[in-house]
């Protein structure tokens, strides 16, 4: 098998607007996201830290560095999965976040998961 193949994660995500802890005149607009993480390769790998960016519509990044996520590094076996919910807030109705997951295979392989880019965005904002 392809070390590609070997080393392989997938990311799936799911995004819901927050109303009841978002403040529109203040510009406050929090969305909660569920990540999906699966071990589609060959050898058990651990998520070690993530890095995030998160855009909102007038162009302004954050960028989120920590170890693990919600407090925990999952070691997943070829087939597992992993799932979380967490948060962010942006100052507009629209954004997006993309990221990356810092994996360490059991044979001592390091490589990184790009999790693909996703719309943050308030309910009727987008067509």
């Amino acid at each position: 098998m392809a070390d590609s193949k070997k080393y392989e994660i997938t990311v799936a995500t799911r995004v819901e607007y927050v109303p009841d802890q978002s403040d529109i005149e203040q510009g406050r607009f929090v969305f909660a996201y569920t990540i999906t993480i699966t071990n589609t390769g060959s050898v058990a790998a651990q998520l070690i830290s993530r890095h995030w960016v998160i855009t909102d519509a007038t162009d302004q990044v954050q960028e989120v560095r920590g170890l693990g996520v919600i407090g925990e590094q999952p070691l997943l076996k070829p087939g597992e999965n992993f799932e979380y919910t967490s948060g962010c807030v942006i100052a507009t109705p629209v954004g997006t976040m993309h990221g990356s997951y810092q994996m360490v295979a059991e044979d001592g392989t390091k490589f990184d998961t790009t999790i693909p880019e996703f719309t943050l965005n308030m309910p009727r904002v987008l067509h």
